[in-house]
């Protein structure tokens, strides 16, 4: 692109990654010089969704019968139950006490500005404010110095967890309580945040610490059921179904000409979709770059500048307010109910004029910029919603920068922090100002109200770039299903406009943490590849019956997760057995397993030759001939280690081996027998799970699925092993602990359908092993990123 120059604008709109160098590409986990754009980090790991079926878990399989199933069934719904009542309190308890401070700070600000506009101590009265805003700020700061993954909504951390990805203390306690109650100080603090995001994410720690399920309609009944009941004193009448509402958009009675929207209206709202795209993306640009300085100059000093920084903003923000709403403002008459209104909007109308700030102005009128300013956020957007009244275009123009701008500067703060709500307001701005532009220029009969919802949706699609969860949320805000298709076709468009540009704000921040996250699915072109292209060759591995001493020395030596356990091919092996109990042990291991597979496939072989197609009965024939019973003397293990050199059986038996071959490869083929994680063998030695070596391995202690599993899910670190405890000498038989069926591919296996089952089946590991059951090789999430694989990619165009 000719734009992608050195200044600030080209840059931000320039589509990522479009200037990368294969070299760029290729050193993951680092930061581009140029850019100073940050690649997936290596010290992420996967969780662990996948079972080991190992032999503890085997005994419990063996105990389980219907029984206890139905049993377990019905703990299973307690606990839904339990989740969805315990996030609901915890979203009544936020609720209520940012209603609490909010209506006490600004009734004590706003009776102090009505004083003072007759004293002229207005200074005094914006010094009342700053004192609660930054108070409320800085004890959210503190918490978040208390536990940093406090910071910001959590979306973004939520997403990678529920993408796969292990981050540390997302879903811990401490996390939970400085989240709630952080988030709950910095809105009532006043910087231009929502609560919605943080919420998520408490919720989610919620689950987590119970049984995760989904379980939001207990949560949505008994938060409504309290707040019907505290905000209305009428218990159990379920009047208000969630913490969003944005009321009833409804046109007058009797009023023929008033229509919510038409079709005429849809082609606006594609234009409001293509504006709300293109400020969507210029926000998240802007808030990326913001982001990249902090990350650069704040973050690396000392903690308390992340304070200091939350306190800047609070107080930027608590002067722009009052200055704004003291001297922009404009005198807008009250539009009082007409006589063909019901009671129900009558009604309405009265909770929006209970809103409104008349700061300055004379009776029947309202002070437009303070109404918009000094309130809730949520009651500001139901004032663009629901006002009949007009706000002016220079109002709403100048509410719509200044709320664009410290909104940006907010997202990213060392604090609590959502985008939600922000980005709504944000938006119903746009949207009202469009509104009055076609009312006033156009003389279109219009309802308002609509206008600024789409506003809100095109304006909030352009920066969290989410089409079908967004229509849902809106449309049971507003209780109205016609909206429907409006609200789609915005999102839509906006999202198609925002992502020409750059990512959404989630995903851009996900980014800016390294977070190896995988995409939906590959791109077309990645199918060039194959698991031998991406796959990490160089193993660590171990073997069945191994030393304790080798054991502590891998697991102190490397960061690895997962280890293969193997057996190593050799054809001197009767030598290595002479008078070494732990080598007879590994190769008598690797018989049995051996021998087992080919008897396995002996039976495979004798039930295709039952087949019609001359064409398996072929192919049966010479497998049969591979795997014949040995003559007398000759040992069937040997038979196979013959053909150690082919790692995929060849059609052309005479064809040499390839000269691209590693020397690993060459002469040291390893038999994977199956995989055992860190945390076990951790496990193993600290409960000194081992035997002598002039004894059995029989006499080795068994242990139970529940001591297996008694420490999730802080396992404990191999530097908290006591050494003394332990002779070195000891063997460490690993065998009915390792995982010996885990999902394996072919090194022929495309990078599309490796992608498809590391994604849908939640692996953490997935051993590349041969037609001979020899692994060459591993991968992991990191060689299935974007970023890798497009320098493979680059990497086999070269080759080729």
């Amino acid at each position: 692109m000719a734009c992608c120059g050195n200044s600030f604008c080209c840059q931000c709109c320039c589509r990522e990654g479009e200037t990368r160098t294969p070299e760029e590409l290729a050193i993951l986990g680092e930061i581009r010089d140029e850019e100073d754009e940050i690649l997936p980090r290596k010290d992420y790991e996967s969780l662990d969704y996948d079972r080991c079926i190992n032999e503890p878990y085997v005994e419990v399989l063996e105990l389980m019968d219907n029984k206890k199933a139905k049993k377990y069934e019905a703990v299973r719904w307690i606990l839904v139950f339990a989740i969805g009542v315990t996030v609901g309190l915890m979203g009544l308890f936020v609720d209520f006490f940012v209603r609490l401070f909010t209506h006490l700070k600004f009734t004590l600000v706003g009776n102090s500005v009505e004083e003072c506009s007759e004293k002229g101590c207005l200074a005094l009265s914006l010094l009342e404010l700053l004192a609660f805003n930054m108070t409320f700020v800085f004890i959210a700061s503190v918490l978040v110095l208390i536990e940093p993954v406090a910071a910001g909504s959590g979306i973004p951390e939520i997403k990678s967890y529920l993408n796969g990805v292990k981050i540390p203390g997302i879903v811990r306690l401490r996390t939970f309580l400085c989240k709630a109650v952080g988030v709950l100080f910095t809105v009532a603090g006043g910087l231009f945040v929502g609560k919605e995001g943080p919420m998520i994410h408490s919720g989610a720690i919620v689950g987590a610490g119970l049984p995760q399920l989904f379980c939001s309609m207990s949560a949505t009944f008994t938060l409504n059921f309290f707040r019907s009941g505290i905000n209305f004193n009428k218990w159990g009448s379920f009047q208000l179904p969630g913490l969003l509402n944005f009321g009833e958009f409804k046109c007058p009675d009797g009023d023929k000409n008033c229509h919510l929207w038409t079709a005429v209206d849809l082609a606006f709202f594609v234009l409001m979709g293509v504006v709300g795209g293109l400020l969507g993306a210029l926000f998240n640009c802007i808030n990326k770059s913001l982001a990249k300085y902090r990350i650069r100059h704040i973050h690396p000093k000392a903690k308390f500048v992340r304070v200091l920084e939350s306190l800047l903003v609070t107080m930027v923000t608590t002067v722009v307010i009052f200055v704004a709403s003291m001297t922009l403002g404009e005198c807008r008459d009250l539009a009082s109910p007409t006589t063909h209104n019901t009671t129900a909007l009558m009604t309405s109308s009265e909770d929006i004029n209970s809103t409104i700030r008349q700061f300055f102005c004379p009776n029947k009128t309202y002070n437009d910029m303070a109404t918009l300013f000094f309130n809730p956020q949520e009651a500001a957007i139901y004032q663009l919603f629901h006002q009949d009244g007009t706000f002016s275009p220079v109002t709403l123009s100048v509410f719509f920068l200044l709320y664009f701008l410290l909104a940006c500067w907010t997202y990213g703060v060392s604090v609590p922090s959502g985008l939600f709500v922000p980005a709504l307001l944000c938006g119903a701005s746009f949207g009202r100002l469009v509104a009055n532009l076609l009312k006033i220029n156009l003389g279109m009969e219009i309802y308002s109200g609509t206008f600024a919802l789409i506003g809100a949706a095109s304006f909030l699609g352009g920066v969290v770039r989410m089409t079908i969860s967004l229509t849902v949320i809106l449309i049971e805000s507003t209780n109205e299903i016609t909206y429907g298709l409006p609200i789609m076709i915005t999102l839509m468009v906006a999202k198609w406009t925002g992502d020409f540009f750059n990512k959404g704000i989630y995903d851009i921040h996900i980014e800016l943490r390294g977070v190896p996250l995988l995409e939906w699915e590959t791109e077309v072109e990645m199918d060039k590849l194959t698991a031998s292209d991406i796959m990490e060759p160089n193993l660590t591995y171990v073997y069945p019956h191994t030393r304790v001493q080798s054991l502590v020395s891998i697991l102190r030596t490397t960061v690895y997760h997962a280890f293969p356990v193997v057996t190593e091919n050799r054809q001197n092996e009767r030598d290595f057995m002479k008078g070494n109990i732990l080598v007879s042990n590994n190769i008598r291991f690797k018989k049995s397993s051996v021998v087992s597979r080919a008897g396995e496939q002996r039976r495979r072989c004798q039930s295709m030759k039952s087949y019609p197609s001359s064409e398996l009965r072929n192919v049966c024939d010479d497998q049969a001939a591979v795997v014949e019973p040995a003559e007398e003397g000759e040992d069937m293990l040997q038979q196979m280690l013959e053909r150690r050199h082919a790692p995929y059986p060849n059609l052309c038996p005479d064809q040499s081996p390839s000269e691209e071959w590693t020397m690993e490869e060459r002469f040291r083929p390893l038999t994977f027998h199956g995989l055992i994680l860190r945390s076990q063998l951790v496990n193993l030695l600290i409960r000194r799970v081992c035997y002598a070596e002039n004894q059995s391995s029989a006499t080795q202690p068994r242990l139970s699925f529940a001591e297996m599993t008694e420490d999730y899910p802080r396992y404990p670190d191999i530097h908290d092993l006591d050494l003394a405890l332990l002779n070195p000498r000891m063997i460490v038989d690993v065998t009915p602990y390792m995982n010996p069926c885990p999902y394996t591919v072919s090194p022929n296996t495309h990078v599309s359908q490796v992608f498809n089952l590391f994604r849908t089946m939640g692996l953490r590991h997935l051993p590349v092993v041969n037609a001979v059951g020899e692994i060459v090789g591993i991968i992991t999430r990191h060689n299935l990123t974007h970023e890798f694989l497009q320098a493979k990619l680059r990497q086999h165009y070269i080759t080729v």
